[in-house]
């Protein structure tokens, strides 16, 4: 049987039993934990990386995410959280993102550093991708009007980094599949971590405590030999993080007593 005639046979039988996809989706999955197990470094396992507290990174003053619009593509709150903590412990923090979506995490972050670089494809990228005009109108909607926000325009995977210099924190949330995930981790530890810089990357979980593979596939193949770091997940989180200092970790158990919980307060916005 040639390889088309088995492909529509696949195809026909999803079809009559959509049921099947979800077969197919748990092959791939254990296929991409397959490969990021393969990596012996990083203390990974079959239930992920080792796991950070988000609680360690906060302080008294890390309580409050804004703005946060709760529409579809965005983060968790606590991703935000983290995002604001890690700036603020750095004085006169440099921030660069991969990823710019409704400028969240810009307009977050820039409410506690001194300067924030976000990266996106331009509108004529995404209009040859066939997207719609007001989902290009929506990107930097919230970090459009900021000052101390510069928005940059081209493609992560080709984009002149080496130019913008070393960053201290730097969050990638671009393309999450392995290809891009793997092209845009090397490409930011080649050009724009330094010594002390963290590096934050975003569903690198599908919900916290649950491992997105195909993502920490592309990390660990694209993390370089010399990133000595200590790579991590941060518990109540959808992140991966990459520290050059070691941090108090232990082993991911998804039914462990949840030693951290949290106060939430909604407010709406002015």
């Amino acid at each position: 049987m040639s390889r088309l005639s088995k492909t529509l046979r696949g195809l026909a039988s999803l079809a009559r039993n959509p049921w099947l996809l979800n077969n197919v989706l748990a092959a791939d999955e254990t296929a991409w934990q397959q490969r990021a197990t393969r990596h012996s470094g990083h203390s990974l396992t079959s239930l992920g990386l080792p796991v950070v507290p988000l609680t360690h990174f906060l302080s008294p003053a890390d309580h409050t995410v804004r703005p946060f619009a709760f529409r579809d593509g965005g983060s968790l709150p606590t991703d935000l959280l983290l995002l604001r903590a890690l700036a603020r412990r750095v004085l006169g923090c440099r921030y660069f993102e991969i990823g710019t979506w409704r400028g969240e995490s810009a307009a977050n972050v820039a409410d506690v550093a001194a300067s924030v670089h976000t990266l996106n494809l331009s509108a004529e990228e995404m209009r040859g991708l066939g997207l719609g005009e007001r989902y290009i109108e929506l990107h930097g909607f919230f970090s459009r009007p900021l000052p101390n926000v510069t928005h940059l325009h081209g493609n992560s995977a080709t984009f002149d980094l080496a130019s913008l210099g070393h960053f201290d924190l730097v969050f990638i949330d671009g393309d999450h599949r392995y290809e891009a995930v793997r092209t845009d981790t090397r490409r930011v530890f080649e050009h724009m971590v330094g010594p002390n810089t963290l590096v934050v990357w975003h569903d690198a979980s599908r919900q916290p405590g649950q491992p997105r593979w195909e993502v920490l596939a592309g990390i660990l193949d694209g993390l370089p030999a010399t990133a000595t770091g200590q790579l991590v997940q941060v518990e109540n989180t959808l992140c991966a993080l990459y520290s050059p200092a070691i941090l108090p970790s232990y082993a991911p158990n998804p039914l462990a007593d949840p030693s951290s919980a949290f106060e939430v307060t909604l407010k709406p916005r002015p």
